[in-house]
């Protein structure tokens, strides 16, 4: 009975074992996979944005500072 027990411990822990060998490895071959994809979307939208600002021309400020009336007499 005992190693009946023993037995079946033994074959159900190895058969638990084999499936998440399995699925860690599906999942660390998907999670590679979405890595990929990532830095490839990444890196296209690096070279768009280098190139967006290559095209365009710097733009200086405009400052549109109101001018200061300096002479102000004070009524007293």
């Amino acid at each position: 009975m005992g190693l009946t027990n023993f037995v079946l411990t033994v074959a159900g822990v190895s058969a638990v074992v084999l499936l998440l060998r399995s699925d860690v490895k599906q999942s660390a071959s998907i999670f590679r996979r979405n890595v990929r994809h990532i830095r490839n979307w990444l890196e296209e939208e690096s070279a768009a944005s280098s190139k967006s600002m290559e095209k365009s021309t710097p733009k200086e400020l405009d400052s549109k500072v109101p001018p200061k009336d300096i002479h102000k007499e004070d009524k007293h």
